[in-house]
């Protein structure tokens, strides 16, 4: 954008939203470990980020004003745009608030284990906003858009603003859990945990899928190609990945 942008009726919070999310699959072989990389390298490449980012955009209502965007070699894709909040001046101006702070980013993160033939694919989205916006309103979308199989969401407002009164208001929207901004449907799906701390503004929440169809997480093979104990074998192997990347931490080391 060429016009010079001009700051009006400006809201000094800051909200940030992370969201992570992990994707894992088995594959019996190490050409197919590689070749489910390469496969979710092209179908998240930074031409889809892309989209996915700008479509969040306009459910925030705000307005895109640079993108830039990486494919990597081996594998992974960066996408970043800097946003701005609509303007509050009456209809005809064109006038934008404009902070470097308010932006979108993602990043990939395709890996494999070694031994247990499972394959991870991590999506690192960030989105920080300053003024009226929040991020909280595309939880659904972003859940939608990548096979969440676990996610953890931090969201966290700082900074303060100032009621017409001069009054200090340090949150201007209620909140008490990110689960209230995700619908009931995807909730039933998941086991969901909440680490609050209220007094800091700052809401974690992470959740793990509850059922596993094997055939979901097996690439290019058929679950009935499996003998009964190599598919006990790999659901046990899947869910104590899953349970490890929710714990955030080596549990079964």
């Amino acid at each position: 954008m060429s016009e010079k942008l001009k700051l009006y009726g400006f809201n000094n919070l800051t909200k940030a939203l992370s969201f992570n999310i992990y994707d894992v699959c088995y594959a019996k072989t190490p050409r197919e470990q590689k070749d489910y990389i390469s496969y979710i390298d092209d179908q998240y490449n930074s031409k889809r980020l892309t989209k996915i980012l700008t479509t969040l955009t306009e459910m925030i209502g705000a307005k895109v004003l640079n993108i830039a965007r990486q494919d990597y070699d081996p594998q992974g894709a960066s996408v970043t745009i800097l946003i701005a909040e609509g303007s509050m001046l009456p209809a005809g101006e064109t006038q934008l608030a404009h902070l470097d702070k308010s932006h979108v980013t993602v990043h990939t993160y395709p890996e494999y284990h070694p031994e247990t033939f499972l394959a991870t694919f991590r999506v690192d989205i960030d989105v920080a906003t300053c003024g009226e916006i929040t991020p909280l309103s595309t939880l659904d979308y972003l859940i939608g858009s990548f096979d969440s199989d676990i996610i953890t969401m931090d969201y966290r407002v700082r900074g303060f603003t100032r009621d017409v009164n001069g009054k200090k208001l340090f949150l201007d929207h209620r909140i008490t859990s990110i689960q209230d901004y995700i619908s009931d449907d995807i909730l039933r799906r998941y086991d969901a945990v909440d680490i609050n701390v209220y007094d800091a503004n700052l809401f974690h929440t992470k959740m793990m899928v509850k059922e596993i169809d094997l055939q979901n997480y097996l690439f290019k093979t058929d679950v009935y190609e499996l003998p009964p104990r190599t598919r006990l074998e790999i659901m046990d192997n899947l869910r104590r990945e899953m349970i490890e990347i929710f714990s955030g931490r080596n549990v079964f080391d």
